[in-house]
C-alpha cells in the first residue's frame, strides 16, 4: 500500500503549453476585434482561470464567456501539437508512481488536460485529475486540492503538492498539506520562496526531495 500522495500542477510543472496558450488568446481577441495584450502580460497570468484572465485583460464581464469559448475552440485544435512535456517531467511521474499515489490539480479544463496527458503517455499514472469544471473555487482556493484528497482517500499528513506558482502553494497550504515549488514554470524562486516548504529546479528534483522527506 502506497502511503504518500503527490499532486501535480500541469502548466509550468509537468507541461509547457505556452505556445498553445498564447496562440489561443490571440485567436480569441482576433475573433472579436480586440487588441491583443503583450505576450509577457498574458504569460504573467498563466495559472489563473481563463475567465479571470480575460477580465484582467479588460474584457467586459458580460462578454468574458464568449472569449473563453473562443479560446477553448482554438486551444482544442492545437493543444496536443503545441504542448510538450517539460524536461524530466516523464521521469518525475514515473519515479513518483513507485511509492506514491498520484493526482493532477489544474485550472485547465479537465477534459483537455486528460487528452493532453493521454497523448503524452502519462495519464495512466494518475488516479485523479481535478480541473476547472470540477470545482466552484479554483486555486489558490484549497477546494481543488481537498477534492483530490477526498477522491483518493488520502491522509493529509502524507500528501504533497508540486507546483510552479504561488497559487499552487497557497492552495496546498490552505488545504493543510506540504508543497514544493518548482522553478521550471512561470514564477521564479523569489516569488515562490515566501510560501513553499522547499524549492527545486523541476518536478523530478521535487519528487526526489519528497521521496526522502
Amino acid at each position: 500500500m502506497k502511503e504518500k500522495t503527490i499532486l501535480f500542477d500541469l502548466d509550468g510543472t509537468l507541461i509547457d503549453s505556452t505556445d498553445a496558450i498564447l496562440e489561443s488568446f490571440h485567436a480569441a481577441f482576433d475573433m472579436f476585434g480586440k487588441q491583443i495584450p503583450p505576450d509577457e502580460i498574458i504569460k504573467a497570468q498563466i495559472g489563473y482561470p481563463l475567465d479571470r484572465m480575460f477580465a484582467t485583460f479588460g474584457v467586459p464581464e458580460d462578454r468574458v464567456n464568449r472569449y473563453v469559448d473562443a479560446y477553448k475552440m482554438h486551444y482544442r485544435q492545437i493543444s496536443c501539437q503545441k504542448t510538450v512535456l517539460l524536461p524530466q517531467a516523464a521521469q518525475a511521474v514515473h519515479l513518483a508512481s513507485q511509492d506514491a499515489r498520484l493526482g493532477v490539480v489544474t485550472t485547465k479544463t479537465a477534459k483537455y488536460s486528460i487528452e493532453l496527458l493521454e497523448h503524452m503517455g502519462i495519464m495512466k499514472y494518475f488516479e485523479v485529475l481535478i480541473g476547472r469544471e470540477d470545482v466552484t473555487y479554483p486555486k489558490p482556493h484549497p477546494e481543488p486540492i481537498l477534492k483530490a484528497i477526498l477522491k483518493l482517500g488520502s491522509d493529509k499528513n502524507k500528501c504533497w503538492m508540486i507546483g510552479d506558482t504561488p497559487m499552487d502553494i497557497l492552495a496546498a497550504k490552505d488545504a493543510g498539506i506540504r508543497a514544493v515549488g518548482v522553478k521550471c514554470g512561470y514564477a521564479d524562486e523569489s516569488t515562490l520562496s515566501p510560501f513553499a516548504d522547499h524549492i527545486c529546479e523541476n518536478a523530478f528534483k521535487a519528487v526526489q526531495f519528497i521521496s526522502v522527506s
